[in-house]
């Protein structure tokens, strides 16, 4: 069972993380001093240094051990982990550095500390990815695996037995599951619900899931008192699973445990400040880079067609809020573009508009919807209002895309969901995205945008909803 050997891997990958900040340490004496023409001696080789990077490391995988970051088990995105290490050793190296100012010490190298902050947590960046990828290739051969048996044979049960066999990277092993009706689909049947405490004697289970549906909850009692005599970890998946977010929030009011269904990461100030910084920031520089390219598209445009350089449409934005979206004008002036929806053959299009919309370029003016806070880079695509009243009514949870900027790109717009495209496959990525944000997946949707998403193929959608939902509204 992985439990045995769990403590023993944390502590081994914790010491192997303070040695690799004492190596770095000791490769940044060399470069700088050895490598690099300077000065030769400093007091940086003293031992009293050596203890003071001794004890910064010690602390710095102690913060890192709050943040179960060693933890095998840990389901978090990796990347959200090398973020977290950069930051606290940004922090970290900072932070010595104020220290020796404030103390006035100043025989610490600067180019000496760039080295040091660059190669440790180069080093358990590094340490981090090989254990993910050594972990996760074990597991896919079936080694180091958790063993959890589940309790119930409905739709959860089964929805959590085909995830575990499509992300054999998790390492979980299901040994059967726990219910009074057999389902070969299932695969072993352990017995009944009043079978449960013997089914557990004895046994040394990684974790008992369970998978009750609505009407069987009134076993929940049972289930757990079995569960803790044989101290085993309990694991729930709610029944109202596909209403629960990914990263949901709690408050106690009294003894009422309160689950908010909708709360978000960029609920939190921090984070709401920092996707704010990045999108100031990145769509000013933009603006700069691409003003002679914009320059060009607008005269492009001028000499295409009779009409304006730029399109502005209404579209709903945070919070239900309208606001005028910006484009360079891709179509002939025409009647229906306040609820036209267009598609990859539209007569309206001119020649030049077509091929400005195969690569992204009409969109570029909404670098200055995101610079007054309308839009954001990334985030959901805005719709007109004409089809928000109807997805509302349509689309289960349409509206939950309101509660962050729409962007200029999206989770689901890097997926392919661009143009005439299953408006609820959209609404199902955009969800994900607004649940699961992080400052990484940003950066990650922009690189995908930038590498391939930008090139706009206009698929017309073949699912069934989204067909008619555009004759309605033709």
């Amino acid at each position: 069972m992985i439990r045995k050997n769990r403590k023993i891997i944390i502590f081994f990958m914790m010491v192997l993380d303070v040695v690799l900040v004492n190596i770095a340490y000791y490769i940044s004496l060399n470069l700088r001093f050895d490598v690099l023409p300077g000065i030769y001696s400093l007091p940086l080789r003293s031992n009293l240094y050596y203890v003071i990077v001794f004890f910064y490391s010690i602390c710095l995988v102690t913060i890192l051990a709050l943040r179960h970051l060693y933890d095998i088990n840990s389901r978090k995105r990796a990347a959200s982990g090398n973020i977290f290490i950069l930051l606290v050793n940004s922090i970290g190296c900072l932070g010595l550095m104020s220290v020796c100012y404030l103390m006035r010490i100043n025989d610490i190298s600067r180019v000496f500390l760039l080295f040091f902050w660059i190669l440790s947590t180069a080093f358990l960046m590094i340490r981090r990815f090989l254990v993910i990828t050594v972990s996760r290739s074990l597991r896919r051969k079936g080694y180091n695996q958790r063993h959890v048996v589940i309790v119930g044979n409905g739709k959860l049960a089964r929805q959590y037995i085909q995830d575990v066999r499509e992300n054999p990277e998790l390492g979980i092993t299901v040994d059967g599951y726990i219910s009074a009706v057999e389902k070969q689909e299932l695969g072993k049947n352990l017995g009944s619900y009043e079978e449960l405490p013997e089914i557990l004697q004895g046994r040394n289970y990684d974790a008992l899931v369970v998978a009750l549906e609505p009407h069987e909850v009134f076993f929940m009692p049972k289930v757990m008192e079995a569960a803790e005599r044989e101290g085993i970890r309990l694991e729930m998946i709610p029944f109202f699973n596909e209403f629960y977010p990914s990263n949901p929030t709690f408050d106690l009011i009294g003894k009422s445990k309160v689950i908010n269904l909708r709360s978000t990461p960029l609920d939190n100030i921090a984070n709401a400040v920092l996707k704010r910084t990045m999108d100031i920031v990145g769509s000013a520089f933009l603006i700069l880079l691409t003003g002679p390219i914009m320059l060009i598209i607008a005269i492009g445009v001028r000499l295409s067609s009779p009409g304006p350089v730029f399109f502005k449409q209404e579209r709903v934005g945070l919070e239900k809020k309208p606001f005028m979206m910006l484009k360079f004008r891709s179509m002939r002036v025409n009647a229906s573009e306040k609820t036209g929806w267009s598609t990859g053959d539209d007569p309206r299009k001119t020649k030049f508009g077509s091929f400005i919309r195969k690569y992204s370029l009409d969109e570029l003016p909404q670098f200055f919807n995101v610079l007054v806070g309308q839009m954001s880079l990334v985030g959901p695509r805005p719709e007109v209002p004409y089809h928000v009243n109807h997805f509302k009514e349509e689309v289960p949870r349409y509206l939950i895309r309101q509660q962050v900027r729409p962007g200029m790109t999206g989770w689901a717009q890097v997926h392919g969901l661009r143009g005439d495209t299953s408006i609820n496959d959209r609404v199902r990525y955009d969800i994900w995205y607004i649940e699961n944000w992080s400052f990484w997946l940003d950066i990650k949707i922009l690189l995908k945008t930038v590498f391939g998403g930008m090139v706009n193929q206009e698929q017309l959608a073949n699912n069934t909803d989204t067909e008619k939902s555009v004759q309605r509204k033709g």
